[in-house]
């Protein structure tokens, strides 16, 4: 089984459990590792689904008591990221804060106040122009792969995840960044929270996997976990995607500095 890196606590405010019992869950899974992901704090308040700046030192703490309850289990130390422009001095300040093993890079916001897999917004696609939508996000998301700031990028077709797509071939989306991973060398996750999600089908679609595979950009497999029993989730149904499309490794990271291990 591939680790899981991309995995929250309840400093975000809206996942539950200490990072010792998703440590626990990796444990008794028997993953290779386990990443800690939480939302990156902002130095001020900017919305209600982040730490705050000052909770910073006690997500750190949080990780370490982890890995004192769980030495044998190799626990990393990363942030999802969110990628807002003009934002690029704060990542590269705050990259600086820890010691990271990697930061994901992900794109909510297509607006400022709107972000896009919000329940809340839904109006926003059921009255508005989808394809509008998809356009703005995937144009942001190869804006973020191009800031190098990031060592895989998370949830690449979020949009999709209350089930509504932009019509017809959506490779017009799909390859510009496909191109940013391939031209900046950045890795890109399969995260089975979509499957948790009235898509019903994980992020990304397999149609983007096998462009992705094809111009030999690495992956990842990560749950999303917003609860310990979400660790893991679906590995095995990722895994037999993953391989279906011709990847045979998958990426891991130490410092910042990116392994490929066999994908089993």
């Amino acid at each position: 089984m591939p680790p899981d890196y991309h995995t929250h606590t309840p400093l975000c405010k809206h996942a539950v459990g200490h990072p010792r019992e998703y440590a626990a869950r990796a444990a008794e899974l028997g993953l290779p590792e386990l990443g800690l992901s939480d939302h990156s704090p902002m130095r001020e308040y900017f919305d209600d689904w982040r730490m705050a700046w000052e909770e910073f030192p006690a997500y750190l703490e949080m990780v370490e008591e982890a890995r004192a309850a769980y030495p044998r289990l190799p626990i990393r130390l990363g942030l999802e990221v969110d990628y807002l422009q003009g934002g690029d001095a704060w990542v590269e300040e705050l990259a600086k804060a820890a010691d990271f093993d990697y930061l994901i890079g992900s794109v909510h916001y297509i607006a400022p106040g709107w972000d896009v897999d919000n329940p809340k917004y839904i109006s926003r696609f059921t009255e508005g122009n989808v394809d509008e939508i998809w356009s703005i996000y995937f144009q942001l998301y190869e804006k973020a792969i191009r800031s190098r700031l990031f060592d895989f990028m998370g949830h690449p077709d979020l949009p999709k995840k209350f089930g509504f797509r932009a019509t017809g071939d959506l490779r017009r989306f799909y390859e510009p960044v496909i191109q940013a991973l391939v031209d900046t060398n950045t890795a890109y996750e399969i995260n089975t929270a979509g499957l948790r999600k009235d898509v019903r089908e994980m992020y990304p679609a397999r149609q983007f996997l096998e462009m992705a595979h094809a111009a030999g950009v690495p992956l990842l497999i990560n749950s999303d976990a917003h609860a310990p029993g979400e660790v893991g989730a679906d590995f095995a149904q990722a895994v037999q995607l993953a391989r279906e499309v011709g990847y045979t490794h998958s990426a891991r990271f130490e410092k910042r500095r990116r392994t490929l291990a066999p994908l089993t």
